[in-house]
């Protein structure tokens, strides 16, 4: 299988993709943009608390 045959198999394939519209891509992305920062602060917030903890711990 040459270098062009890959190249043409792969647009093919490309061709039966079921690509997102505009809009559930935007809505898509907004999710995961919120999940990223809710478990962001969830992470932050345990490790202040466990920082704290061994903080005090330590002194």
């Amino acid at each position: 299988m040459g270098l062009f045959d890959y190249i043409r198999e792969t647009q093919g394939e490309l061709k039966h993709v079921s690509w997102p519209t505009r809009r559930q891509a935007i809505a898509f992305t907004v999710i995961v943009i919120a999940i990223s920062i809710a478990v962001a602060i969830y992470l932050g917030f345990f490790d202040f608390v466990f920082s704290f903890i061994l903080e005090f711990v330590i002194t």
